[in-house]
């Protein structure tokens, strides 16, 4: 998901989305830094951080979780927020390293084993900044958990702006056939196809065996969501007025809430009734029927398939991802607004773009108190429902 240019010039100039008349929701208080032994010491920090990037080093830092961020505007803290920063400031990810070979330095915990990445925009920054990641031999990954927390576009049948959903399924929007619009048969739905498919319409199933759609760890999806369902999110005055617009859509008018549904990643930034359609169409057929699409963004299928390959020289456990998508913009105009004027407007600055980052922020952190508060148990074993209380 792109980020509005307004936010950027806010981050240069130091100004922060409030002085510019947005809407911010309530701080949420940092998780506090366990007490207990540190999961890194100084003298294993020292030794890492002196090795070369790229190179060979004899110390590994463990990793407990990977926060996965997209993009950050302006500076990693301190000014105009974008996915990386309520996680750096309030995580207290403050142990730099030096990550040449991708977008963006690494940031650490050494008391908590949290590491926080920021991949760079689109499915390629995306898939090969986790693949660097995972083959950097300064890092211990074989009991990380992975926790993909950006904002997306969410579907207005689906949830509000603000809202948390926790996908299954990562569906790509990118590998296809397409025929311009213009040009399509009158009876087609849409110009953009399945490949190896003869047609929208074409009724036979194919497998996705080119990276069209990958599914996670059910059991902790499902976990992570039980654990988190019943978050009151964060909620503000722009955001109510702007999802009152949707009239017919009742989960569009709701405050913001978490749930689950599935992820669209696609490099294109689309917008429209019909690419919704589309959107809805595209998910159904590569999950048969089995996922609904609620999100979209650019990223999830090429960070997650740089983690099956991890995986396979084990690097990295596939069942240990998790992929949280915030919304900031609805996918398609309230009714009686066209979809090229509501998108241009939307560039200027998405309504729910602070209270999505605070939901984030919000949301995943109960998973990530909940995992490194049971560490002895979830180092071995994957949670698959919430612990008893």
């Amino acid at each position: 998901m792109r980020f509005p240019t307004w936010l950027a010039a806010l981050a240069i100039a130091g100004l922060s989305p409030g002085a510019a008349g947005q809407a911010a929701a309530a701080s949420v208080t940092p998780a506090p830094v366990a007490e207990a032994a540190p999961v890194a010491d100084k003298a294993t920090i020292a030794a890492v951080t002196a090795c070369t990037p790229g190179g060979p080093c004899a110390h590994r830092l463990p990793v407990r979780v990977v926060v996965v961020t997209m993009f950050e505007v302006g500076k990693d803290s301190g000014d105009a927020p974008g996915e990386f920063q309520f996680w750096k400031e309030r995580r207290g990810l403050n142990t730099r390293i030096a990550f040449p070979q991708s977008h963006h330095d690494l940031y650490y915990n050494p008391a908590t084993g949290v590491l926080g990445m920021v991949t760079g925009m689109g499915s390629i920054r995306a898939a090969t900044a986790t693949l660097a990641l995972g083959l950097d031999p300064r890092f211990d990954l074989s009991q990380a958990y992975w926790l993909v927390a950006g904002i997306a576009g969410i579907d207005p049948q689906d949830a509000s702006i603000g809202s948390a959903a926790w996908a299954q399924y990562l569906v790509d929007g990118d590998i296809s056939h397409e025929i311009d619009a213009r040009e399509i048969p009158k009876d087609w739905k849409s110009g953009y196809f399945a490949l190896h498919s003869r047609g929208p319409a074409d009724p036979k199933p194919l497998d996705p065996v080119n990276g069209e759609m990958f599914e996670l760890n059910p059991g902790l999806t499902d976990w992570a969501f039980d654990l988190t369902r019943n978050l009151k999110l964060p909620d503000s005055s722009a955001i109510a007025a702007e999802r009152a617009r949707y009239a017919g859509y009742p989960l569009a008018q709701r405050p913001p809430f978490v749930l689950k549904g599935d992820q669209l990643a696609a490099m294109t930034f689309w917008h429209g009734k019909l690419m919704n359609d589309w959107g809805n169409d595209w998910v159904r057929y590569w999950t048969r029927g089995k996922g609904q699409f609620v999100t979209s963004a650019m990223e999830e299928t090429g960070t997650f398939q740089s983690i099956e390959y991890l995986a396979k020289v084990g690097r990295a456990d596939r069942n240990r991802v998790l992929v949280l998508r915030a919304g900031s913009n609805f996918t398609m105009p309230p009714p009686g607004v066209s979809a090229a004027e509501y998108l241009l407007r939307e560039n200027e600055g998405y309504a729910g773009m602070i209270p999505a980052l605070e939901s984030l922020y919000l949301v995943g952190s109960k998973v990530i108190d909940e995992l490194l508060g049971h560490w002895d148990r979830y180092a071995g074993e994957i949670p698959d429902k919430v612990p008893a209380q």
